[in-house]
């Protein structure tokens, strides 16, 4: 049974109420313009990935201040969301998607993951699902320009929402990109390949891995 709109929009409900550490942004909590921007944006991709009933789920780690952070959708910079990802027949604004900008953040345009994530996946033409370990973004304190790895306790949290993905959506196949969703994975018991993550000089390792997984389609 395909996911319902109910599921999807309790799920952004339940994300926009979750309680954080200061060091923490909800970018989907309410009472804030842009984080409704925020949450339409996800609903809209949600709401795709519903239709298009994806049978692969890549789970990275976290938000990160250049891309989710900003646009609501996991590792998509406000370029990929605006100017989209013509192969595969995602994003841009002629498909509904919008763009915010926070307060210092208006020169925040790309993201390195982003770029090379959605890259690989047009050359590939395949389209996944993908979620974080921990879908909110975690940063230095006072420094929202910034990020850092998520704390186990926080993970334990994500793992929630990571719970009912996978839930919601039967994934044939699962990727870990990375260490962190590698454990939180395991953690749940949920059967995954671990690919490495592409930042940090791990492009030419998560292309290759990402090409190998997706070899009989997503």
């Amino acid at each position: 049974m395909p996911v319902s709109n109910h599921d999807i929009d309790t799920l952004i409900r339940d994300l926009s109420t979750a309680r954080l550490l200061a060091d923490v942004r909800n970018e989907y909590a309410p009472g804030d313009a842009n984080n409704a921007i925020r949450r339409a944006n996800l609903r809209l991709y949600l709401r795709e990935m519903a239709a298009r009933e994806p049978t692969t789920l890549l789970v990275m780690e976290a938000p990160g201040y250049r891309g989710c952070r900003l646009t609501g959708i996991p590792v998509t910079s406000r370029k990929v969301l605006l100017e989209g990802v013509p192969a595969l027949r995602i994003f841009g604004a002629e498909s509904g998607y919008r763009d915010v900008a926070d307060a210092g953040f208006e020169r925040v345009y790309g993201e390195q993951s982003a770029t090379i994530v959605w890259g690989a996946l047009a050359q590939l033409g395949a389209l996944p699902m993908i979620w974080n370990t921990f879908p909110f973004h975690p940063h230095q304190a006072g420094s929202p320009l910034s990020n850092r790895k998520p704390r186990r306790a926080e993970t334990e949290v994500g793992a929630v929402f990571l719970e009912r993905v996978l839930s919601l959506w039967r994934f044939r196949q699962v990727a870990a990109v990375g260490n962190v969703a590698y454990q939180a994975l395991g953690d749940l018991g949920a059967p995954c390949r671990k690919l490495r993550h592409p930042a940090h000089g791990g492009k030419n390792d998560f292309v290759a891995g990402l090409s190998a997984l997706l070899s009989v389609g997503a």
